[in-house]
């Protein structure tokens, strides 16, 4: 079994996933930066339509800023494209690569994480490589079409099933997260919790805030 995790618990607790959706006149690096001046821990890149050009000149602009902040920087999907820019690692869900096929392709010093839905699927992903499962989603969510619900019964036998740390995501909000305590999480990732406010910078320090509280508890 993979044993070497690469990334800590303390900096899974505040996962923030981008999402060009609510950009308007802002640059997607102009909202990453606020999100980790707000105190984002991790940061994971998913674009769905942009080109490789662009989506690579795009993932060295935002990796750069990620490294300035001392700040993990992951890449959703995109495995060939982690690799092309020596990313911290990547991040693939169930219809993706397979863990053990990636964990070949970047080596074993690269963050590794999964999505998974049911136990099954995660121990399977711990046992090939993964550094941390993505579970989800906890609660009703629009951002992501194809997220199976996942009860709280079952997100926390999740986390007893498996040795490797587990974020919470999928509809998770400043209000909702108190709903996660004693479910065994280290801490969730968001999207428009984050990238869908107004003020990305004071929505991010405010859902830091009420994580803590909820890990506390």
């Amino acid at each position: 079994m993979y044993i070497m995790i690469n990334c800590s618990k303390k900096e899974l607790m505040l996962y923030a996933v981008t999402d060009r959706h609510w950009l308007g006149d802002e640059t997607l690096y102009d909202q990453v930066k606020k999100a980790l001046d707000g105190g984002a821990t991790f940061v994971q890149l998913r674009e769905k339509k942009l080109d490789r050009e662009d989506f690579l000149a795009e993932a060295l602009e935002i990796q750069k800023l990620c490294k300035k902040y001392g700040v993990p920087f992951v890449i959703n999907d995109e495995v060939s494209i982690a690799k092309d820019i020596d990313a911290d690692g990547v991040h693939v869900g169930q219809s993706d690569m397979e863990a053990m096929d990636v964990r070949k392709v970047l080596g074993p010093d690269k963050i590794l994480g999964v999505s998974a839905q049911t136990v099954e699927q995660a121990i399977i992903a711990e046992k090939h490589g993964a550094d941390y499962l993505g579970v989800g989603a906890v609660f009703a969510t629009g951002s992501k079409d194809d997220a199976d619900d996942v009860s709280h019964e079952t997100l926390k036998a999740i986390c007893e099933a498996v040795s490797i740390p587990v974020i919470a995501i999928g509809g998770i909000t400043k209000d909702n997260v108190s709903e996660l305590a004693g479910s065994g999480i280290c801490g969730v990732a968001v999207i428009s919790a984050i990238f869908g406010q107004n003020d990305i910078k004071k929505a991010t320090e405010d859902l830091k805030a009420s994580v803590e509280k909820m890990l506390e508890q």
